[in-house]
């Protein structure tokens, strides 16, 4: 099964796939993206609604100060880092791109904390520019699906799935092996009752 016909079957599952974290602008997404490492969208979604009530805009959490940043996600991990990559992250935005989030990779991961993978999300999401991000989830289905090797590193799964998937897919791929790996292809205790894809996975792949 090649990876065009895994997606195909993907769609039929999972429709309805998309972007789960809250945002409504660039801005918001950047700052939830880079929130969202090492935790769930759902905690970053509970997080963001305060954070962006009490500082609006770029030039608010340009302004405030990093204690109150923190205080508002201090319910995520690594909420210290991450405030202060929240405040140098805006204070970046308007210093070198007069407050607006960069359209481009270079310049997105250039922002603090924001890594080639949060960069993909962004283009994607909010430029309709064609990428696949690589998270957790998308590496474990890639590895455990064929589509990559299980010692390849992020960015060799990123390049081998935009070889095997269809350009003009790229976008939704990404949102759908999410869905697949975070609902039924899980880490641990994998639901493999009924999966299409159990005659070739490598359930051994990626346990932790």
């Amino acid at each position: 099964m090649n990876a065009n016909e895994i997606i195909d079957i993907l769609e039929t599952m999972y429709p309805d796939a998309h972007c789960e974290l809250v945002y409504h602008n660039s801005f918001e997404l950047t700052i939830a993206v880079m929130l969202s490492a090492q935790t769930t969208d759902n905690a970053v979604n509970k997080v963001t609604p305060k954070l962006f009530t009490h500082f609006p805009s770029v030039e608010a959490l340009a302004k405030a100060d990093v204690k109150d940043i923190a205080t508002d996600i201090k319910s995520i991990g690594l909420y210290r880092n991450k405030a202060n990559n929240i405040k140098n992250l805006a204070q970046k935005l308007i210093e070198d791109f007069n407050g607006i989030v960069p359209d481009n990779m270079e310049d997105l991961i250039s922002l603090p904390g924001v890594g080639r993978k949060s960069a993909n999300v962004i283009l994607g999401e909010c430029f309709n520019v064609p990428t696949i991000a690589v998270d957790t989830h998308v590496e474990r289905i890639a590895k455990r699906l064929r589509l990559a090797y299980k010692n390849d590193s992020v960015l060799t799964v990123e390049r081998k799935l935009q070889r095997k998937i269809d350009r003009n897919r790229w976008n939704r791929a990404h949102h759908l092996m999410i869905f697949f790996g975070r609902y039924k292809c899980k880490a641990i205790n994998p639901d493999c009752d009924n999966c299409p894809f159990i005659s070739f996975c490598r359930k051994d792949v990626l346990k932790k």
